[in-house]
């Protein structure tokens, strides 16, 4: 009796119980690591701009929004499974290869087409870049200043890291950084907007709310990004407090979408990582050959994961014949639901589709 009271005991002083939920819990270490962060990088809050405020708070209801997302897609059993044998086999020697086939350049895309390949590099590196410039401005963990000498100074964390020309190539490449990743976002989401418009299977399938509007987004972004330098320099200053605004109320908008939308893959793209490691390893240990052909189709690991987190939500797809229908491969499981409702022994045919092995 003592030993139950003293397990109970232990386990409701457990740091998790402070904390109503695993997305409670995640919010609240990330936001005070970005207080953290913040605190040392403004030097005790010393130097704050005031300016960039709105767009702080749409960056943290992002944070928000996203934790929300990635927690309840996280918790489904099929995720749970990949995830956690995926970061078992994080250190693979394959995986720096993977993760910059999958994560840099885009290789898996580029088997589709050259063009929606050029077009995912422009939008996701443009993207990624615009992010690693605004976010460390945002929460001053970089700002720059500027001596009479015609110097910038650099400070990152508080630390003078480097005196850079006010007109030299670095400080011209950190002045237009924003402008370079606007254009690449521009010049990307235009190819994407002409091949959903001219691409009959791509029209057929898309919606204006889930596949248009983020575009959309993107461009506004975009384009009013650029009309603020260009107002600067050719207009000077004509105008450019109303574009602030407008600028920065589109990116708040649209942090606050991204985690909901389509937009959502962009932040949740490196656990392609785990899903590709997890592939790979199983798949070079021992392949599960199809009940009906036997053709290995799928790793015995992943055949197994399937069966049992199928069994987790209470659904049954054991068939008369003695076998699940996870059992088999994609050909001879299409040819068996028609034999369910056919009658006939279609999954017994030993004829091939015209499809089988097709790429894309």
């Amino acid at each position: 009796m003592q030993a139950i009271n003293s397990t109970t005991k232990k386990t409701g002083n457990s740091v998790n119980d402070a904390f109503a939920s695993h997305f409670a819990k995640s919010m609240f270490l990330t936001v005070a690591g970005l207080v953290i962060l913040t605190f040392i990088g403004t030097r005790m809050f010393t130097h704050v701009d005031l300016n960039l405020y709105g767009y702080m708070i749409g960056t943290i209801v992002f944070i928000g929004g996203f934790f929300y997302r990635f927690i309840a897609w996280g918790e489904r059993p099929p995720t749970k499974v990949f995830i956690k044998k995926g970061l078992k086999l994080l250190f693979k020697k394959s995986t720096p290869k993977t993760a910059v086939n999958h994560l840099a350049i885009y290789d898996f895309i580029r088997n589709r087409g050259v063009y929606r390949w050029v077009q995912h590099i422009l939008i996701g590196w443009g993207c990624v870049l615009a992010c690693l410039v605004t976010f460390p401005l945002v929460f001053s963990w970089m700002y720059f200043t500027m001596e009479d000498n015609g110097y910038y100074t650099i400070v990152l964390f508080g630390m003078n890291v480097m005196h850079v020309k006010a007109e030299g190539i670095i400080a011209w490449l950190s002045y237009n950084a924003l402008n370079i990743a606007a254009i690449m976002v521009t010049a990307g989401v235009c190819m994407a907007l002409y091949r959903r418009l001219k691409n009959m299977q791509a029209r057929a399938e898309q919606k204006f709310m889930y596949d248009f509007l983020p575009l959309y987004l993107l461009l506004f972004i975009s384009i009013t990004g650029l009309l603020l330098t260009f107002q600067n320099i050719v207009l000077h200053g004509w105008m450019q407090p109303q574009m602030s605004l407008i600028h920065q109320f589109s990116v708040i908008v649209t942090l606050i979408y991204l985690p909901f939308g389509k937009l959502a893959h962009i932040p949740f793209r490196p656990m392609s990582v785990l899903a590709r490691n997890y592939r790979e390893h199983y798949g070079e240990q021992h392949m599960k050959e199809c009940k009906v052909c036997g053709e290995p189709f799928v790793s015995l690991e992943q055949s197994n994961d399937v069966i049992q987190v199928l069994g987790v939500n209470e659904i049954e797809f054991n068939m008369n014949d003695g076998f699940n229908l996870a059992e088999l491969c994609l050909p001879c499981r299409r040819k068996y639901r028609i034999a369910r409702f056919s009658g006939f022994a279609t999954h017994q045919v030993k004829v091939k589709e015209a499809n089988q092995n097709a790429k894309g």
